[in-house]
């Protein structure tokens, strides 16, 4: 069954219903709660289109690609689709899951939205286009003229300019780390690059001391002065953003003195429920005709250890001598920051930030945020009455391919995840479940089997190019009907339960190591995913695993103030 397909389609109908539907509160002051996209949404771009604001992120891997946000008041956010959601368009096969697409930039200009990316592996950057935000988006144009990646399109003065990261001059690092900010000119109607690349950063702020890794730039034109702002110093504890500014977009590019404009290193580790990270920033213009951030930070448990991904935050930015100060009234970045404008809340719209709870109930609705490893097989799911149903397929989590899959993003530190599974194993190959899923080789998976004939719950931890370590087990008595699946997150463990009397819960395993499937130990850019994943182990099967529904619930310290 085609189900991907067709519900997208049915879904973006309903979001652009949705979108023109809000409701305008009477309180003429809004208040922000950082993050305002929780979870795994990292490298965030964002665009003003009239009285509209759109926002992209990226998803490496995972398909589809380039969730598309829409909000009326930068606070209430509603996901209207995604700009890479054809196979056709592009798919992520042998790319592990922290390759794919990289840092997107959005635009808008005389009624077409232009979207520049990345596919770090296979084909590099490239431009997508669309006249609806919620899509049809154009298949891709690739631009063999611009190596590097965070490629972004600016309109300025009615001509197009991509600016992008790229090598250091001639290929010659003088450090590691070195990268240079260039930029072509662009034809937006020819999507191509026209006359000459000029370097319009060399290093960073200050090549002497040695900057590393400057990306994601922007451009800004105001009050007579080109702004051109870029993330430094690589996207751990030592990111930061930093401006520069000329009379001319094509420099020479100024640093500002009191680079940089945001950074939370160098403070204290002991700082109660900290933000860290923070950089890769966007500017727009609120309601209010103030100026805002964009930008991604991470919020540990503990040290550097977090599970949740790079989010994305808002904070306001105030001009002082005409450069922009992002977050100027305070050192830390802050949880909850007041604006004097009208929210905007939109209809069926998913919660997004703070604490919440919601279930989606596969029979009758779909979540837009879930996704899948790499593409789409649409022959091994299939939606019904019933609710969703996998194919146990031999590709595994372990491997570069399309595994049975369906992920849901982790966005609190203090979570549960829950669904209800309907299954009966073959044999002992045949296995599907619930997971904790950060990488190929990160990932702890509960799932329902067979063991010397007898029906089975296992946990595994999983590492890619080894077989499976089981962590617990136990036996299922008689023949189970529907068996329900927990997770629950907290902090630094996770604890995996199960139900055989809907709501009668059992611990399987508790206190299980959160920092194993961390950004932190796994490597790359991601976060954790609450996933449904069946699979055969490289064997054939024609089983099938039927889950009724996916429940989320956050409960994370800092908004229980």
């Amino acid at each position: 069954m085609h189900f991907f397909r067709s519900s997208t389609r049915s879904l973006v109908v309903l979001l652009l219903v949705a979108t023109c539907s809000v409701t305008v509160l009477r309180a003429q002051s809004i208040t922000f709660t950082n993050p305002i996209l929780q979870g795994f949404y990292p490298d965030p771009s964002i665009v003003r289109a009239g009285n509209d604001y759109y926002l992209v992120n990226s998803t490496f891997s995972y398909f589809p690609g380039l969730p598309i946000f829409h909000s009326k008041d930068l606070k209430n956010w509603k996901q209207i689709g995604n700009a890479i959601d054809r196979p056709s368009q592009m798919q992520f096969l042998k790319q592990g899951t922290t390759r794919g697409l990289f840092a997107p930039g959005i635009s808008f200009h005389n009624g077409t939205f232009y979207l520049a990316c990345t596919n770090i592996d296979d084909g590099g950057n490239f431009v997508i286009t669309a006249t609806n935000p919620a899509g049809p988006w154009s298949d891709p144009v690739w631009l063999k003229d611009v190596r590097g990646i965070d490629p972004s399109v600016h309109f300025i003065d009615d001509k197009a300019y991509i600016i992008y990261n790229s090598d250091p001059p001639e290929h010659k690092s003088l450090y590691p780390g070195h990268r240079t900010i260039r930029m072509y000119e662009f034809d937006p109607v020819a999507l191509k690059v026209v006359g000459e690349e000029k370097i319009l950063v060399n290093g960073g702020v200050d090549i002497s001391k040695k900057p590393v890794w400057i990306e994601g730039p922007h451009l800004l034109q105001r009050n007579g002065w080109y702004y051109l702002s870029a993330a430094e110093g690589g996207t751990s504890v030592n990111h930061s953003q930093v401006v520069f500014r000329s009379k001319s977009v094509w420099g020479p590019y100024v640093p500002y003195e009191k680079n940089p404009i945001l950074t939370q290193r160098g403070l204290p580790d002991n700082r109660k429920d900290p933000v860290t990270s923070t950089g890769h920033a966007q500017f727009v213009d609120g309601p209010d005709g103030n100026t805002y951030a964009i930008f991604l930070a991470c919020r540990p448990y503990e040290g550097d250890y977090y599970n949740t991904g790079r989010e994305t935050f808002i904070a306001p930015v105030q001009w002082k001598d005409e450069w922009p100060v992002i977050n100027p009234d305070h050192t830390e970045v802050q949880y909850q920051y007041t604006a004097r404008f009208p929210e905007v809340k939109q209809a069926g719209a998913l919660p997004q930030s703070g604490n919440f709870s919601y279930t989606v109930q596969f029979a009758k609705s779909w979540d837009p945020s879930l996704l899948y490893l790499r593409s789409v097989d649409s022959h091994a799911f299939k939606r019904d009455k019933k609710g969703l149903s996998l194919l146990l397929k031999p590709a595994t989590v372990q491997e570069m391919g399309v595994p049975s899959f369906v992920g849901k993003r982790q966005q609190h530190l203090y979570a549960s995840a829950e669904t209800e599974l309907r299954f009966a194993a073959a044999a002992e190959h045949e296995k599907a479940g619930f997971m904790v899923y950060q990488a190929e080789n990160h990932f702890y998976y509960l799932c329902q089997s067979v063991a010397a004939g007898k029906p089975v719950l296992q946990l595994y931890k999983g590492r890619k190019g080894e077989e499976m370590q089981l962590l617990a087990s136990q036996e299922l008595v008689g023949k189970p009907g529907a068996v329900q699946l927990k997770i629950d997150a907290k902090g630094g463990t996770y604890d995996f339960s199960y139900a055989v009397k809907k709501g009668e819960w059992k611990l399987l395993q508790g206190g299980v190591d959160a920092k194993y499937v961390s950004t932190r130990t796994a490597g790359g850019f991601t976060g954790c995913f609450f996933a449904l994943y069946a699979t055969s182990l490289g064997k054939p099967s024609t089983s099938w695993a039927q889950y009724a529904y996916l429940r989320y619930s956050g409960n994370d310290p800092m908004y229980n103030k």
